[in-house]
């Protein structure tokens, strides 16, 4: 039995597993999430600038003992933010996001993260929040409160914008980043949205009301619809129960009817009866009397008319006989009026002419009677005159002389007291009837010192009458008598 091809077999079976397992040691796979970071002898070609290979995606040999390969994931990461700031009108406020980022898919990329995070990417979490927490109070910092609330877009696109040269360095590459909440303390934020809650509540109110008015005149409508279609179908089923009664009562009333009729036609039959009978007669009689009396009638009118007219002539005749005969008189009666219009016109003119001439021989002496009028006043007045001088220059002496002119009137007017004494006594003889004429007298006496008083004082007021007093002075063409 020989045993040498049998070794020989197995040495050879032994060596091609030395060989695969050698293989299997030094080839390396970068997963799809992941990237083989190769450092030490022959890195390749990009990897010699860099002093280390990258490989993404494929498989590579790594020659144990003269090169390491170690792995950076690809993965994303979540880093949550939570930053407390001020806006740009001093409000504090608390900003809650987060951020998803993983390292770049370029060789750059994984490169310049790779110098950073391999031996420590757990760190690569909070070195992206603290950049993202000083770009974010500075990106606050300029904005209000309601810039911040209504521009959330800008506020993430400005952060990234800040922060992605810094982010490109790190080698990383933001995925998402969302601001997730706006937590204010002061109750700012509230405040600005009750104004727009209130009208937004307002208008919810409003729309709800007119929702239910709209609602309830719907029903209404529905409601009149309904109580129409009512109506119709009752009117319907009214008059169809009116047809019917009507047709009922028809029926029953066909007998009455008929007979009513079959009476009517009796009646037209005999009222045609009548009517042809009243014609007959009337015929008859228009035979028999009416044209014979119309005849005579006729006959009577003629002769009046015959009469009428010859006394209608025969009073023309006379009238114009007695208008002929009224002319006449007329034409008479004018000439005799003209005649006399004549004489009395004659005799007026007559007349006038011995009326001016008696008109002007009265004024001639209304006139010279005047004359003698207005002359006997003025000397009347310059008598008067005259003696009221004479008065005021020797009062008693005029007075004395009216007294001795009145004298025996005087005293016959004293006597006149004793002129109903029947009888009269006297004692004491010629003394007493001496007494008695002496008081007489004496009365005179006192009457006489009486007028002296008044002269005296006529006297005393004399300038002042003759002053205010106008005695009529005679005209220069009257002449005294």
């Amino acid at each position: 039995m020989q045993v040498g091809p049998f070794i020989w077999a197995g040495v050879v079976v032994v060596a091609l597993l030395v060989c695969v397992g050698l293989f299997r040691a030094m080839w390396k796979v970068a997963e799809p999430n992941e990237a083989l970071i190769i450092s030490g002898l022959k890195t390749g070609d990009s990897g010699s600038a860099l002093g280390f290979k990258v490989v993404t995606g494929r498989g590579t040999l790594v020659i144990p003992g003269v090169q390491t390969v170690r792995r950076l994931s690809l993965d994303i990461n979540e880093a949550p933010l939570e930053v407390t700031c001020v806006t740009k009108q001093g409000i504090g406020v608390t900003v809650r996001g987060v951020v998803i980022f993983k390292v770049g898919d370029d060789d750059v990329s994984i490169s310049n993260s790779a110098r950073r995070f391999l031996d420590n990417q757990t760190t690569m979490v909070a070195r992206i929040v603290n950049v993202f927490e000083g770009h974010l109070r500075s990106i606050i910092g300029s904005l209000t409160m309601e810039e911040l609330v209504r521009e959330r877009e800008r506020l993430t696109q400005e952060t990234r914008a800040a922060a992605g040269q810094e982010l490109e360095k790190l080698g990383l590459v933001i995925d998402t980043l969302q601001i997730k909440d706006l937590i204010d303390p002061t109750g700012y934020i509230d405040n600005l949205a009750k104004p727009h809650a209130a009208e937004v509540e307002k208008n919810a109110r409003i729309a709800q009301a007119q929702a239910n008015q709209e609602a309830t005149e719907a029903e209404a409508v529905a409601q009149a619809i309904q109580a129409d279609a009512v109506r119709k179908s009752r009117i319907s089923q009214a008059q169809y129960q009116a047809e019917v009664d009507r047709a009922a009562s028809i029926a029953a009333q066909a007998g009455p009817l008929a007979a009513a009729e079959a009476h009517q036609q009796v009646v037209v039959q005999e009222t045609e009866v009548s009517k042809l009978e009243a014609a007959r007669r009337d015929q008859q009689l228009e035979a028999e009397v009416r044209r014979p009396a119309d005849a005579e009638r006729y006959k009577v009118e003629q002769e009046a008319q015959a009469a009428r007219n010859a006394a209608i002539a025969e009073a023309e005749a006379r009238k114009a006989a007695v208008i002929a005969a009224a002319e006449a008189d007329a034409e008479k009666v004018r000439l005799n009026g003209a005649s006399e219009q004549s004489r009395r016109t004659a005799l007026a003119e007559a007349v006038r002419a011995e009326g001016e001439g008696q008109a002007a021989a009265t004024k001639a002496v209304g006139e010279a009677e005047a004359t003698a009028i207005r002359a006997k006043g003025f000397a009347d007045a310059e008598a008067i005159e005259r003696r009221a001088q004479a008065l005021a220059a020797n009062s008693d002496a005029v007075v004395m002389q009216q007294l001795a002119q009145n004298y025996p009137a005087i005293v016959s007017a004293a006597a006149e007291a004793f002129s109903g004494v029947d009888n009269m006594n006297v004692l004491n003889g010629a003394e007493g009837v001496t007494s008695m004429l002496m008081n007489v007298i004496g009365q005179g006496a006192a009457g006489l010192s009486t007028i002296k008083q008044i002269l005296g004082q006529v006297q005393a007021a004399a300038p002042q009458a003759s002053t205010a007093s106008t005695v009529p002075t005679r005209p220069s063409h009257v002449e005294s008598n």
